[in-house]
């Protein structure tokens, strides 16, 4: 019996060395590899207010100009002013604001516009923004000293630096001293995850429910007016025709209570596509229409109007019949054709390609 026992507590003893040892290892022990500090530093960019993560380098206005004029001026005009793609980044600022800190535009009602430098408090933000994302058709191709030129460029044409300045990570602290805006930034909001600028308020989490003149229980409903109910075309046909949710049939009147919504019978399963439309040499609008929905396309073309880049009738008419061309304009890209702003290469799939250039081709019709 006493043997016994001395077995049993060694048993007991092994499992919870066991069971220790098990809650020590790490989670995902054996699963993938700690990032080498080259990947850290690639990922590990983000520049901070308090200049944290700002690298070594310095930038002339002249040379800024260069940069903005060849990879800049084609969005955002060669002054910063145009509104055509983007918000415009220049204008709306006055002398005085570099001394109060704060914007009087800002609140001037009269006043038609709000440009980025009307808006923005710490300079770090626009050095971190245009060092990850620009130019946007190849952001990240820019090196330290033309981030830096470009952004002293700007701060040029902004009235804030004057046109001999070099930004540098130097001199970079005495330009956030004049921004127009940095007094017009709160922390107040207790979002800042720490003290950088003088500590924050406690975050209100620890509120208690008061438990009196409480409300009646909520009723969440939703109504579309009739007038909007097909403003914008077709949902259903704007939607994948495969996954959960298809979108309502918004040709035919709203459901009552209890009622199923309609679904459009415009919008077939795939398998009764798989032979017909384009596959099979025959533009398939809805489809096509589909497919500029989910990948952003109309963003920058309108069917019949244009926006940033022509229309889809426009371009219908001018390669009437040449669907391979189309393919591959889509597939590489290109700038020139139908003016200075470029389009990116696109990366569908061919088959979507095929279908998009054969609607084209064949005018771009409904």
């Amino acid at each position: 019996m006493f043997r016994f026992r001395k077995a049993g507590l060694s048993a007991v003893l092994l499992s919870l060395a066991a069971l220790t040892s098990a809650q020590a290892a790490p989670a995902f022990s054996g699963i993938g590899r700690d990032a080498t500090p080259k990947e850290v530093a690639a990922w590990d960019i983000d520049v901070r207010p308090d200049f944290k993560g700002l690298p070594p380098g310095s930038g002339t206005v002249a040379k800024g100009q260069d940069i903005w004029e060849a990879k800049c001026a084609q969005c955002h005009g060669f002054f910063g002013e145009s509104g055509e793609v983007f918000s415009p980044l220049i204008g709306g600022i006055q002398p005085k604001d570099m001394e109060t800190g704060h914007v009087a535009n800002l609140v001037t009602p009269g006043f038609p516009a709000r440009t980025t430098f009307m808006k923005v408090a710490t300079i770090s933000t626009v050095w971190d923004f245009i060092n990850r994302a620009m130019p946007w058709n190849a952001p990240k191709t820019l090196s330290t000293d033309d981030v830096y030129a470009t952004l002293a460029f700007m701060l040029n044409i902004a009235g804030i630096v004057p046109e001999n300045f070099v930004l540098s990570d130097k001199t970079i602290q005495d330009v956030q001293k004049r921004m127009p805006n940095r007094n017009g930034m709160t922390t107040d909001h207790t979002l800042w995850p720490g003290k950088e600028f003088g500590g924050a308020k406690k975050p209100d989490t620890s509120n208690v429910a008061c438990m009196k003149d409480c409300a009646p229980e909520p009723k969440v409903a939703s109504l579309l007016p009739e007038f909007a109910r097909n403003a914008h075309g077709n949902l259903a046909e704007q939607n994948r025709p495969v996954g959960a949710q298809h979108g309502v049939d918004t040709t035919r009147p709203e459901a009552k209570v209890g009622e199923k919504p309609g679904v459009s019978t415009a919008v077939k399963p795939l398998a009764e596509k798989a032979t017909t439309g384009a596959e099979a040499g025959k533009p398939d609008s809805k489809k096509a229409t589909a497919l500029l929905q989910k990948n952003g396309c109309t963003v920058c073309h309108g069917i019949s109007n244009k926006i940033v880049g022509p229309a889809f009738t426009d371009v219908g008419k001018k390669y009437a019949g040449k669907a391979d061309y189309l393919a591959g304009k889509i597939k590489s890209g290109g700038v020139g054709i139908w003016g200075d702003i470029p389009m990116p290469p696109q990366t569908l799939n061919d088959a979507d390609i095929k279908v998009i250039a054969t609607w084209l081709a064949a005018g771009a019709g409904k």
